[in-house]
């Protein structure tokens, strides 16, 4: 089979994968999570995250239906404290959690047309079904390519059967930079990050018709206020990368901070009165924001 030119993958050994099944499973996850659980189906997965009562970020992650299951695509790092939190919230709900990072893996496609070879829709979020592997547009970007469920022990036969090519993760993480993606906990703080600043409205991470879910007054009221002060965007520089959490100053002021780098590149949150400020600069290294195209401000 030739190549894709410009299309390829690499698996993202950073992602673990939480189970959540039983009877009430949708509603159960309807009143925790920022995004509408009624979007997703065998054929539509979503972004969303989960809030601290006073509407802080706590995780985020991708919602994806197979069967009579819910499958949770989050960080890997902290997977046993999601599965923690969410168990904190059953009381009587009949649901079912376990964590599968031990038989399941995630895997991103990106590049020219990743959705070309699984005969996907273009358009955000869209899933289907491949042998036991579940392939899916991120919900988030189209650009931001295809994520792959799959158990581990079919992930490779699956991918290793199409014209792509394997890459390095560090080519991907240039990428999901590139776009303004954020990372987990690379980019957003526990307990301190609000979903606004980070994106999650534009990323399709909300939804403000759905009703209450833990953190949502606190959440539209930032937003009907228009308090968001801040964003996090990619940022270019020459030279040394500055380390997460180092100070982005102008002058003397601290205007923001460093979150996750790759080569040249790296996340940034900033206040938005500052970001067309010159020179921004994070210890001894000059950065330059890189407003993407989707972002709102």
């Amino acid at each position: 089979m030739v190549p894709m030119h410009n299309t390829k993958y690499t698996i993202l050994s950073n992602r673990g994968v939480i189970e959540v099944s039983g009877d009430d499973r949708k509603h159960f996850l309807q009143g925790l999570i920022s995004n509408d659980i009624k979007q997703v189906s065998p054929t539509h997965t979503i972004y969303a995250a989960l809030l601290t009562a006073q509407g802080k970020y706590l995780f985020d992650f991708f919602v994806i239906e197979i069967n009579t299951s819910i499958y949770i695509d989050c960080e890997q790092s902290r997977a046993s404290a999601l599965l923690k939190k969410l168990a904190l919230y059953k009381l009587r709900a009949k649901i079912d959690l376990v964590d599968r990072s031990q038989d399941f893996q995630i895997a991103a496609v990106f590049g020219k047309n990743p959705h070309v070879p699984f005969k996907l829709q273009k358009r955000t979020g869209h899933a289907k079904r491949i042998s036991e592997s579940i392939v899916y547009i991120d919900p988030r970007l189209m650009q931001a390519g295809v994520r792959i469920l799959s158990p581990k022990s079919n992930i490779e036969k699956l991918l290793n059967a199409l014209p792509i090519s394997k890459v390095n993760w560090e080519d991907f993480d240039a990428q999901r930079i590139s776009l303004g993606l954020p990372d987990g906990t690379r980019d957003l703080v526990p307990e301190k990050s609000i979903l606004l600043e980070s994106g999650f409205e534009e990323l399709n991470g909300i939804d403000w018709d759905k009703g209450c879910y833990m953190g949502q007054e606190l959440t539209a009221r930032t937003k009907y206020r228009g308090l968001v002060k801040k964003r996090l965007i990619p940022v270019t520089f020459k030279g040394k990368a500055p380390t997460p959490g180092t100070p982005i100053t102008v002058g003397r002021k601290k205007v923001g901070e460093m979150r996750s780098t790759v080569g040249n590149t790296g996340m940034a949150l900033i206040r938005v009165d500052d970001i067309t400020s010159t020179p921004l600069s994070a210890a001894e290294t000059i950065i330059k924001p890189q407003k993407p195209n989707w972002v709102n401000f």
